[in-house]
C-alpha cells in the first residue's frame, strides 16, 4: 500500500558531498558484517525494525550494513523515514535485492552506497499512487499527481545523487514521460517507467561504471565477496516475534478498535463485568502495545486515551446530560487513537504532525467508528432477545437460603407509563405515578420530559423506550 507525501522531497535535499559506491573503505579485521532484512511491504512498523538494526551494528563497531531486499514496496511516509535513518547512519549500507525492489524498496535503495542484486532481480517503478487502506487504487487528478510525482522524483533524485547513483536514472523510475539514453542508445524509451533486470542494472553507463548495480551476485556469501568483507564475521538481525506481531496489530488496526470499543459497549449492557469487557479492554490495550513497540505510538497516546474515556464514564454516571466533559472525552479519545498511528520521526521535536502523515490514521480511525455505530446498532437491536446475552457476564447463583436477598420482582410494573425527569444517554431517571425510578434505554438517547413505557424489568434494571 502506498501513501501519497507531496513535501517529503525537501527533508532530503541535500548538499553533503557524494559519496561514490566504488570509494575503498578500511575496516577493522574482527569488524562484523550486520545483515538486515526488508522482505515484503514496507510500512510503518518496518521502521523500527531498521532503526534497531542500524543502531546495533554502530553499537557494534561493525564494518557495513547489508539490506538484504525482497519487497514489492509499500508506504512513501516508511520510505522516506527510512532514507533518512540511511543517511544519518555512521558505517556504509549496502544494498542486495534477492528478487525485486519497486517502488518504495528501490528509493530505499538507491539512498545506500552500493547495490548488489542476484541474477534474474528486478528494481524499479516508482512511481507514487495513491491507495485507499483498502487495497484500492485511487484516482489522483492531473494536478496532485504532478505534485505527488515531482516530490518523489526530488526524493530519489537527492538519495542517488547523495549516494553516488545516477540521479536521471533514478528519476527515470518516478516520471514515464522522460526518456533515458547512453550516448544514441535509448535505455528506457519515454512513455515508460524504467525498470531494471540484474544485467541490465550492471552493464556500463554513462561514466563507464555500472549502470546501477555494483555487481551481480548469487547470493551474500557472494556478495561480501565482492565487497572485501568474505572475511568479516556476519552478524543477522532476527526480527523478533514481538516485531512480528507489531507488524500485524499495526495492519489490522480498525478491527482491533471495533472489537474493543464494542466489548465495552456490550459489557455497560449487561450486569457485572464479563467476557465482552475483558475482551473489549485486552483489545485496546493490544492495540496501543503494538503501536508503541513499532515505534508508532508514545506513552502520551495511552494518557490521553485514559483520561478521555474517564471523562465519558463521568459525563453518563455522574453528571445529568450531556455537555463539557463528554465531548471533550470523545475528543481526547479520537486524538489517541489518530496519535498512536502516526509515525515517530527521531530529532523531529514535538509539534503537530503534516496532514500526509494524518491521513491514513485518520481513515482508519474512520473506518473503525462506522464499524462501531454499525455494530452498536445491531447488538442494541438483537442482543438483549439472543441466548447469549445471559452467558455474557460471570456471575455465580445465590439462594435466599444461603442469606441472600434477591433483588425485588419488578416484572409487574412492564407496560408502566410515566416521563423522563431528565436525558437518558442511555441512564436516567422517569416518574411513573407518584414513584421516581432509575431506569435505562436500549441504546438510543431520550430526551427529558418524554413519555415512556417499561418494555423489560430485570430487579433494579428498569429498560424503557419511547411511549
Amino acid at each position: 500500500m502506498k501513501v501519497l507525501l507531496p513535501l517529503l522531497a525537501a527533508l532530503f535535499v541535500s548538499a553533503a558531498p557524494l559519496r561514490a559506491a566504488s570509494e575503498p573503505t578500511v575496516f577493522a579485521p574482527d569488524a562484523p558484517v550486520y545483515v538486515v532484512p526488508i522482505r515484503g511491504q514496507i510500512e510503518g512498523a518496518l521502521l523500527y525494525v531498521i532503526r534497531r538494526g542500524l543502531a546495533e551494528a554502530e553499537q557494534a563497531n561493525a564494518a557495513a550494513v547489508v539490506l538484504v531486499m525482497d519487497t514489492p514496496g509499500g508506504t512513501l511516509a516508511a520510505a522516506s523515514d527510512i532514507v533518512a535513518s540511511i543517511q544519518a547512519a555512521k558505517l556504509p549500507v549496502y544494498t542486495f535485492v534477492e528478487k525485486q525492489a519497486f517502488s518504495a524498496g528501490a528509493i530505499i535503495a538507491l539512498a545506500t552506497k552500493g547495490i548488489y542484486m542476484a541474477p534474474g532481480a528486478v528494481i524499479g517503478d516508482a512511481l507514487p499512487i495513491l491507495m485507499s487502506p483498502l487495497g484500492n487504487v485511487q484516482e489522483m487528478s492531473e494536478g496532485l499527481e504532478e505534485k505527488a510525482v515531482s516530490a518523489v522524483a526530488a526524493l530519489v533524485r537527492a538519495a542517488a545523487q547523495r549516494a553516488g547513483h545516477d540521479p536521471e536514472l533514478a528519476e527515470k523510475m518516478v516520471r514515464r514521460e522522460l526518456e533515458y539514453r547512453i550516448g544514441d542508445e535509448i535505455i528506457s524509451p519515454a512513455g515508460r517507467l524504467l525498470t531494471l533486470t540484474a544485467a541490465e542494472a550492471a552493464r556500463p553507463g554513462k561514466d563507464g561504471k555500472p549502470l546501477l548495480s555494483a555487481g551481480t551476485a548469487a547470493d551474500l556469501p557472494a556478495v561480501l565477496e565482492q565487497l572485501s568483507l568474505a572475511r568479516h564475521p556476519v552478524v543477522e538481525m532476527q526480527i523478533t516475534a514481538t516485531e512480528k506481531i507489531a507488524r500485524l496489530i499495526a495492519a489490522a488496526a480498525p478491527i482491533l478498535m471495533i472489537i474493543g470499543f464494542l466489548g465495552i459497549y456490550i459489557e455497560i449492557k449487561t450486569p457485572g463485568f464479563g467476557l465482552p469487557g475483558i475482551l473489549g479492554a485486552a483489545c485496546l490495550a493490544l492495540f496501543f502495545w503494538g503501536h508503541h513497540i513499532a515505534g508508532l505510538a508514545g506513552m502520551e497516546d495511552l494518557l490521553i486515551f485514559a483520561v478521555g474515556i474517564v471523562l465519558i464514564l463521568v459525563e453518563i454516571f455522574l453528571i445529568p446530560g450531556f455537555g463539557f466533559a463528554g465531548i471533550f472525552g470523545i475528543a481526547l479519545v479520537l486524538v489517541s487513537l489518530v496519535g498512536a498511528m502516526v509515525r515517530i520521526v527521531p530529532g523531529s521535536g514535538f509539534g503537530l504532525p503534516a496532514w500526509a502523515d494524518l491521513q491514513l490514521p485518520i481513515f482508519k480511525t474512520g473506518i473503525a467508528l462506522v464499524g462501531i455505530g454499525a455494530g452498536a446498532l445491531i447488538l442494541g437491536r438483537f442482543l438483549p432477545r439472543s441466548r447469549l446475552f445471559g452467558r455474557l457476564a460471570l456471575s455465580t447463583a445465590t439462594a435466599a437460603a444461603e442469606g441472600y436477598t434477591a433483588s425485588p420482582d419488578t416484572t409487574g410494573r412492564i407496560g408502566q407509563v410515566g416521563v423522563t425527569l431528565n436525558p437518558l444517554h442511555p441512564a436516567g431517571a422517569a416518574r411513573f405515578g407518584d414513584e421516581r425510578l432509575d431506569v435505562v434505554t436500549s441504546g438510543e438517547f431520550i430526551d427529558a420530559g418524554t413519555p415512556v413505557r417499561i418494555v423489560e424489568a430485570h430487579g433494579n434494571r428498569i429498560v424503557v423506550q419511547k411511549a
